[in-house]
């Protein structure tokens, strides 16, 4: 009898990623990642730097890695190769691949949100709090949202949620995580908000909507110094498996 080799795929290595993580639902994610105070200021959060660079791939390892670390010394270091397939990355055992992730890596070190030492040969990685003040990372016990596993572990057409999403429905879906039901989100405020470009809100509800991950209403609200004595407002909820919240 021949032997087969079976190499694992980027599900069954995010899988296993989730299961050794010992989550059940949801992974905790700072608010400060989103937006913060600075006195009477709200700034925007490392989200807005990530989503203005384009960079999709190091705000999914991220995630991923927030994931992966569920207790201390919250050490996220697995090979490159092991990343790189996770993320779906072409030849992931290839040079190419390794290269994408560990620069991905020294992105997010760079805006302190992880610690980069070296481990024998192997570059080390360890998280650090979401805000980017490149303080050690604690569990959250206030001020966070939930990320559902979901986003990694469902989606449609052999395809998970993570595999399919693009950077400004990724941002859009990890904002509304931070709302409840039937919240308004005025694009036009997005950089006053998060940092976040108006178009990039409004592709990410577009898309998310196209994709039966949003319910999206026109609401009409009173507004006594408006022309017609009312305004049009957007209301959004999150749909399965994101929501609703039920809040």
């Amino acid at each position: 009898m021949k032997n087969q080799t079976t190499t694992a795929t980027t599900h069954d290595t995010v899988a296993e990623i989730v299961r050794i993580s010992n989550r059940q639902e949801a992974t905790p994610l700072r608010r400060a990642f989103l937006q913060q105070k600075q006195g009477r200021r709200t700034i925007p959060g490392p989200l807005a730097k990530l989503v203005s660079a384009g960079d999709r791939t190091a705000l999914l390892l991220y995630l991923l890695a927030l994931t992966k670390a569920s207790s201390e010394p919250w050490d996220v270091s697995l090979h490159a190769a092991v990343w790189a397939r996770a993320l779906g990355f072409e030849s992931p055992t290839g040079a190419s691949a390794r290269g994408r992730v560990s620069k991905a890596w020294g992105r997010l070190a760079e805006r302190d949100l992880v610690a980069r030492s070296k481990k024998g040969r192997l570059a080390k990685y360890t998280l650090l709090c979401e805000d980017g003040s490149g303080h050690p990372y604690s569990h959250p016990s206030t001020q966070y949202i939930k990320v559902p596993l979901a986003l990694w572990t469902a989606g449609r057409k052999q395809k998970k949620w993570f595999e399919v999403l693009k950077l400004s429905e990724i941002t859009f879906l990890i904002i509304g995580l931070s709302h409840k039901d039937e919240f308004s989100l005025p694009v036009e405020r997005g950089p006053d908000y998060y940092g976040i470009s108006a178009d990039t809100l409004l592709r990410g509800a577009h898309g998310l909507s196209d994709r039966g991950l949003l319910d999206w209403d026109r609401v009409a609200k009173k507004a006594p110094l408006a022309p017609k004595g009312y305004t049009i407002e957007n209301r959004y909820t999150l749909q399965p498996p994101f929501g609703p919240q039920g809040t």
